[in-house]
């Protein structure tokens, strides 16, 4: 048995066994990428294949323990820890040239009988270590209520440091979808059209009292006060957030307009004339949304408008299907986002209205945020050694396969996201919006 063992876990045969599943799948597949083994050898996986852009395997222990464990969640853990590479661009280069459309199909025309002898000899080779050290401790789903704690999903999220953040983000440290009125747009110019916009939905207008939930590093309650007069209020719960927006605001001299809290939205009290919900809802949890609308409405005067901006998926015909949490999802929650949760759009319109709200406006921001995304993907990658020094090389893979990930899933039209405009409607009669949208498309004065 040992020597059966021995014969099978030869490094020769370890590399022919996988010179000729990589040249069969060339066939099947003819991606424009190649692949480099562990002893320098490179494996076209196509006819046409970028000159540059490899896959590299680190051993014949990283293929035994895709083959002992196919998951999703084990290939990000190869990756994180280095066993998988890509070398010779980004990953959204590599995902704009490897990616073969109809992949499942085609991999039905692949010899099994070739590929499983071929994955013999790596059966029982050692794997090294790829458990992540960068994992959410804890229920990182969110679904579970008693469990639920938002204060440390926000800050295992936020508080990896403003430096790390500003490697990639604009100036005004917007992470929300830019809004490119030209695809050709800078993503510097995007965010501040971004803001611009959200303040003409909201219809502001001097004097008012904005509240931002979930504010950020204050780019909206600054642009919102200096540009519209508005008072503007913001809460979080990442101190770093907190810090860096008390420090924003001395600095561009508003302390009079602009106030910040490290606080829950929940536990706020007062009036506000309009309310600014930005990339907030997607950590409340879905079997929260009536308290989470039902606070918001009891912070609006009447009349008063909200502008609810988030993620969503699409939906499904059967409502358990759509909460079945898929494998991407769960390793998004577990390693980036712990209890996050995306509804589709329907059901967030159909919560504001049970919540007293009309809705008055709806618009898709998909495509924006695929571009804003590969904007922030590829400016982390180019400020690879600073992140890493930063936060350390498993972290730094796993951001830059996150946002390379959602940027695709925007790409595809598996994430979308929308802006809803609804006011709070607690009598009947007309509700303060102007007749059409023309507002909203004037040129800045």
């Amino acid at each position: 048995m040992l020597k059966m063992l021995s014969w099978l876990n030869s490094p020769a045969r370890q590399l022919n066994a996988a010179r000729n599943a990589l040249s069969h799948l060339a066939e099947v597949f003819d991606a424009r990428v190649s692949v480099r083994l562990w002893n320098g050898s490179v494996v076209p996986l196509g006819k046409n294949v970028h000159p540059d852009l490899c896959v590299s395997i680190a051993g014949p222990g990283v293929i035994g323990s895709l083959l002992r464990r196919p998951t999703l969640e084990n290939v990000v853990r190869q990756y994180a820890a280095g066993h998988i590479g890509f070398e010779g661009g980004d990953l959204i280069e590599f995902g704009d040239v490897a990616r073969v459309g109809r992949a499942k199909s085609r991999l039905r025309s692949a010899r099994k009988l070739l590929l499983a002898r071929s994955a013999l000899p790596f059966l029982f080779a050692p794997a090294e270590s790829a458990d992540a050290k960068h994992a959410f401790d804890g229920e990182e789903t969110g679904r579970v209520q008693s469990k639920r704690n938002n204060l440390d999903f926000i800050q295992f999220h936020y508080d990896l440091g403003n430096d790390f953040y500003a490697l990639f983000l604009d100036p005004e440290m917007q992470y929300s979808c830019a809004y490119f009125t030209d695809w050709q747009n800078s993503l510097e110019q995007a965010q501040r059209d971004k803001l611009e916009m959200i303040c003409r939905k909201l219809r502001l207008k001097a004097g008012e009292r904005m509240l931002d939930i979930g504010c950020g590093w204050g780019g909206l309650i600054c642009h919102a006060a200096s540009r519209y007069g508005v008072h503007a209020h913001g809460v979080t719960l990442s101190q770093t957030q907190f810090d860096y927006t008390q420090e924003k605001i001395r600095r561009l001299g508003l302390e009079d307009r602009v106030t910040v809290e490290l606080r829950d939205y929940s536990t706020l009290e007062g009036t506000w004339d309009k309310i600014a919900s930005i990339g907030m809802y997607e950590h409340v949890g879905i079997a929260n949304y009536p308290a989470y609308f039902g606070k918001i409405y009891s912070l609006l005067r009447d009349r008063g408008i909200l502008l609810n901006h988030g993620i969503t998926r699409r939906a499904k015909q059967r409502r358990r299907r759509f909460r079945r949490m898929r494998p991407e999802h769960r390793l998004m929650a577990r390693y980036i986002f712990p209890g996050g949760e995306l509804d589709h759009v329907g059901h967030t319109c159909e919560s504001l209205e049970a919540s007293r709200f009309e809705v008055h406006d709806v618009e898709n921001w998909r495509e924006h945020y695929w571009l804003t995304t590969r904007f922030w993907c590829r400016r982390l990658s180019e400020r690879r050694e600073e992140a890493i020094a930063l936060v350390g090389p498993e972290r730094y893979r796993l951001w830059v396969a996150y946002l390379a990930g959602v940027s695709f899933a925007f790409a595809d039209g598996t994430l979308g996201i929308y802006q809803v405009v609804a006011s709070k409607r607690a009598a009947k009669g007309r509700a303060e919006l102007p007749p059409t949208r023309e507002d909203l498309y004037r040129r800045a004065a």
